[in-house]
């Protein structure tokens, strides 16, 4: 071969390697946090998932707050395999949590503040078939919360608004996608029977079991479920007027396939272990009255979670929790969507011929690595139930403080 057609190749192959080296850059400075907090427990900052990045430079910064107390922090230059500079992140130390990881299933029983439109149903008048609801714009997973000039928290209270007006129009205030609306619904008379209708369906309450990630003894709070509790029909997250918890035993399991997610049944006890405070994205959180025994664990910080070996905590029968094992397969420090920080594999056979993975129920199961709760179970992959989604530890926490009394 010529030696020109040698040396294009070659500046070929270095123009490839460089583009390349580029792109990956690029991602490993995406994929990291601009902060970070540490403690004095952790024994030196490090990524633990990701190995290849280490710490180049540092430098100390100490800023002082409103009380005098100095707030330590660090400009932490991260580098790739100790030479190419990747990013410059700020470390904050901060007090290492401990919490009483659970993994028990609990019934939750929630009320929303307002009447969530379900369905819509037609109704027969002496003009034909009508339907006030979808005349006035309402959509499903819209939540009423007032109706006439009255506020509205149950489906009586809707029923009993529309049916007073006898005919007339009325003012409906209600929610979506976190705005509010105004809206005029003219209830119409049914044919059969006279009644004034509206031609939605709605509903005010829902029930479900879920798992205890963790309880704080300093607050006296409670986490679990790791994601916010939704309507089954409309998917719209519940917007919480009040709720409890009360314990729960597992009697059954519908084994979980592909395209087709299992769930644990149970029996609802009737004393209450708690109230319900906030129903949010990251799970559901209140105030714990009950008795519930479990292990004292340190919070891991995200950057402390590895790839690998893991434990969930959950019951499948009983009130009492096993441990079974699994893998870390993916830790995402920067992802828009906090149930999705971890991907999860269950790797414990028995769990596996048990449930067939991840079933619903089981959402809130702490996961633990290295005896430190890093985690909760949120999501199965429907197509792969051996495979699911969690949430940090330390995500839930956060909002558990916010909270606490």
């Amino acid at each position: 071969m010529p030696k020109h057609r040698i040396r294009r190749a070659l500046l070929t192959v270095l123009l490839l390697l460089t583009v390349l080296s580029g792109g990956l850059v690029a991602a490993l400075r995406a994929a990291l946090p601009d902060t970070f907090y540490t403690s004095e427990q952790d024994g030196g900052f490090r990524i633990a998932s990701m190995p290849w990045v280490t710490v180049g430079s540092q430098s100390e910064n100490v800023a002082r707050a409103g009380n005098n107390n100095a707030d330590r922090s660090r400009n932490v230059t991260l580098a790739l395999f100790g030479t190419i500079p990747l990013k410059t992140v700020r470390t904050v130390d901060t007090e290492a949590r401990s919490v009483q990881v659970c993994g028990t299933p609990f019934g939750i029983k929630m009320f929303s503040d307002g009447a969530l439109v379900v369905a819509f149903s037609d109704q027969y008048t002496a003009l034909g078939t009508e339907n006030p609801a979808k005349e006035a714009g309402l959509k499903l997973g819209d939540l009423i919360v007032s109706a006439g000039g009255q506020p509205i928290r149950s489906n009586e209270e809707l029923t009993h608004a529309i049916t007073a007006a006898e005919g007339a129009s009325l003012q409906l205030v209600y929610q979506r996608d976190g705005h509010q609306y105004t809206t005029t619904l003219t209830p119409v008379a049914d044919a059969t029977t006279g009644a004034y209708r509206a031609g939605i369906w709605v509903r005010d309450s829902s029930a479900g079991i879920g798992t205890m990630t963790f309880l704080d003894p300093k607050n006296g709070t409670f986490g679990g479920l790791g994601h916010a509790i939704s309507d089954t029909d409309t998917g719209a997250d519940i917007t919480l007027l009040s709720g409890e918890i009360v314990p729960v035993v597992i009697t059954g399991c519908v084994s979980g396939a592909a395209g087709s997610p299992g769930e644990l049944r149970g029996e609802f006890s009737a004393a209450s272990a708690g109230t319900v405070l906030a129903n949010d994205a990251t799970g559901v959180y209140g105030a714990y009255t009950g008795t519930v025994s479990g292990q004292n664990c340190l919070v891991a910080q995200p950057q402390q979670i590895a790839l690998g070996e893991a434990e969930i905590w959950t019951t499948i029968s009983g009130s009492t929790p096993q441990r079974y094992q699994v893998r870390i397969e993916r830790v995402n420090m920067t992802s828009g969507d906090p149930n999705r920080n971890l991907l999860i594999k269950i790797t414990d056979p028995d769990l596996l011929a048990a449930t067939g993975g991840i079933v619903q129920g089981m959402s809130g199961s702490p996961i633990v690595q290295n005896g430190r709760l890093v985690g909760a179970v949120t999501h199965v992959l429907v197509n792969d139930p051996s495979r699911g989604y969690g949430i940090f530890a330390t995500a839930m926490l956060e909002k558990a403080d916010a909270i606490a009394p």
